[in-house]
């Protein structure tokens, strides 16, 4: 995701990129089981994707957002002991899929918020939210995929925000359950309006999908300025954020790395430019760790999940339990798992 300088903290340096390469034909009884620090309460229905805000004045009082993904579904907030945290939560959501955040768009000229965004497919939505005083910014939500006229590629599912490095625009990366073999993903910029709510503007089209499965997860190293996505039953893709430097693919790795659905995406991204792409190896119920500069598969773990989809990862230490970062996973009974980042490393 993002890394950033708070109060009373400062960056982790020094991700070492010599790593123990296990073959990817492990499976993961082979793999020794890492277990998480903490598991959540469960949700009603469906955990899918978790988001991290880090809470500027007090670390520990960090909150992780996931969504619940049904029909009557929402999006929960938990503390770091997994503690749901109900006036932090948005209930009745029409099936939140992902969810991703940013720090410090400007509302106005002077005042700032942390933003929230999640696709909201049954109403083919993409919702905004302040954080952490979880005040809709949206006007009920901004209908995506308009311009598409097969009504069938318009219900948004992975979304990832980005905050320009070139002149710090905010961006929503909007994916969807299944779509054409280009363009598949949508790039809207958010800005703000007098009355204190956004506006969204559509900036591109890009993105090739293979057609074989869909595409879901999407996740922007915004230091670095690009934009991943897992086309699920062919590779990770790789692309610019920024949208003046055209819609050309980057890379295309990990192919054969994964037994079938490749998933989730977390970046860990450290100050010096280092850090990992963790991407969920569904199937297997492993994690694959790519180095974030080479994009390079360095390791691969068993972190004791089942089935997971999203994943999310931050950098800074948040408490005692949590000393290099936090790492989160959702698993298929309906919780997230919480991992010590240094765990991963």
């Amino acid at each position: 995701m993002i890394y950033f300088r708070m109060k009373n903290f400062k960056y982790i340096a020094g991700f070492s990129t010599a790593l123990v390469l296990f073959s990817c034909g492990n499976t993961k009884s082979q793999l020794s089981e890492i277990k998480p620090d903490t598991i959540t309460e469960h949700v009603k229905y469906d955990t899918d994707d978790p988001a991290i805000w880090i809470n500027p004045e007090d670390a520990s009082q960090s909150i992780v957002f996931g969504t619940d993904k049904d029909t009557d579904g929402g999006i929960f907030a938990f503390d770091l002991e997994g503690k749901i945290i109900p006036e932090k939560s948005i209930p009745n959501i029409k099936r939140p899929n992902n969810v991703d955040l940013r720090y410090g768009f400007p509302v106005t000229d002077s005042t700032t918020t942390d933003i929230i965004a999640f696709t909201e497919r049954e109403r083919k939505m993409l919702r905004i939210y302040s954080v952490p005083d979880m005040k809709p910014l949206d006007g009920g939500g901004f209908p995506v995929f308009v311009e598409d006229a097969n009504e069938e590629f318009q219900y948004p599912m992975g979304v990832s925000l980005y905050k320009s490095a070139v002149d710090g625009a905010f961006y929503a990366i909007v994916g969807r359950k299944t779509g054409p073999l280009e363009n598949y993903l949508y790039q809207y910029k958010i800005t703000s309006k007098s009355d204190g709510l956004v506006s969204f503007d559509l900036v591109r089209k890009f993105g090739n999908f293979s057609g074989k499965k869909e595409i879901e997860a999407i996740a922007v190293d915004d230091a670095l300025g690009f934009v991943y996505y897992s086309d699920e039953g062919e590779s990770i893709k790789k692309y610019h954020a920024e949208p003046a430097k055209g819609n050309e693919q980057l890379a295309s790795f990990g192919k054969e790395d994964f037994l079938e659905d490749i998933e989730g995406i977390a970046i860990a991204a450290y100050e010096d430019g280092s850090g990992m792409l963790i991407v969920s190896d569904q199937q297997r119920g492993q994690f694959n760790i790519y180095d974030r500069k080479t994009n390079e598969l360095v390791r691969i773990l068993n972190l004791a999940t089942t089935e997971t989809d999203g994943c999310e990862a931050v950098t800074v230490p948040l408490n005692e339990t949590f000393k290099n970062g936090l790492f989160v996973a959702m698993n298929d009974d309906g919780t997230f798992y919480y991992y010590d980042l240094g765990k991963l490393k």
